[in-house]
């Protein structure tokens, strides 16, 4: 058969070889009207590629698989992710893990404000309205196991781009089992005894009952990872992943508990 996306593809091998035909270069020497010349280059014997330290997951917004392949394969898009996965499983891997995908957009996470140049893109086929194949996330956390080992990426570390862009973006939606992934060691969860524990006094004190004076939930939140310039988007992004029952902005006594336990794992 045919592969439709054979010209694509030879874009892909071209584009390649000029990034590899950059890396054999050789470094310029400073610029000789700004800083003093050396003799001659030394070039250093100690490196190797940049690796990805974060898993970026998001839902497609689309209607099937063959539309987002044809979205990330249209210069016109300007938008890519490393890998794609279909409602019934196929893995299609479109870009080399070392190679920075399009996938993140403006966005934020801690201090880190060009996410992509970090980051491992997941596309899930899925149009954000609907619940999540089984054999989808089967794939999912195989890729996933892959990406972990390889790389040594950190449970916190695999993240969603609703978290990353919580006014823009709301996948891969409240309907995600977060929970399922976490239990696996990638992404982090709450422990269940905060859901009764109506005795915890989170942003009270610490573990030694030392008084943590303000400390707020836009603190915490902050801690963890979220933009906080918008409070309200921030507290909806954290409850569609944590708490998705109700993603609104304001935090219940329940999701208070919630936030002081991931914001304690995530110190």
């Amino acid at each position: 058969m045919r592969n439709p996306y054979a010209a694509t593809n030879k874009s892909y091998r071209q584009q390649t070889k000029a990034l590899a035909h950059q890396l054999r270069t050789q470094p310029a020497q400073p610029p000789t009207d700004s800083l003093p010349t050396t003799p001659y280059w030394v070039g250093t014997v100690n490196f190797n590629l940049r690796k990805p330290n974060y898993v970026i997951i998001h839902h497609t917004a689309q209607t099937s698989t063959e539309q987002t392949l044809k979205t990330f394969t249209l210069v016109k898009t300007q938008v890519s992710a490393h890998y794609v996965i279909g409602r019934d499983g196929q893995v299609f891997h479109m870009l080399n893990d070392y190679l920075r995908a399009w996938h993140g957009g403006v966005a934020r996470w801690g201090g880190i404000t060009d996410i992509n140049s970090v980051s491992i893109g997941i596309e899930l086929d899925n149009d954000g309205t609907e619940p999540f194949q089984e054999a989808q996330l089967t794939s999912l956390l195989k890729v996933l196991a892959s990406l972990k080992h390889t790389y040594n990426i950190p449970a916190a570390n695999f993240i969603g781009h609703g978290d990353i862009a919580p006014v823009r973006k709301s996948d891969p939606s409240a309907l995600f089992p977060w929970p399922r992934l976490a239990a696996r060691g990638y992404g982090l969860w709450y422990d269940a005894a905060v859901l009764t524990d109506t005795t915890a006094a989170p942003f009270a004190a610490d573990s030694c009952g030392q008084p943590l004076p303000g400390l707020t939930p836009r603190e915490a939140l902050r801690i963890i990872g979220y933009d906080t310039q918008d409070l309200e988007a921030a507290i909806r992004a954290f409850k569609r992943h944590f708490a998705p029952v109700d993603t609104g902005p304001a935090l219940s006594e329940q999701d208070r508990r919630i936030l002081y336990n991931i914001y304690r794992k995530a110190l």
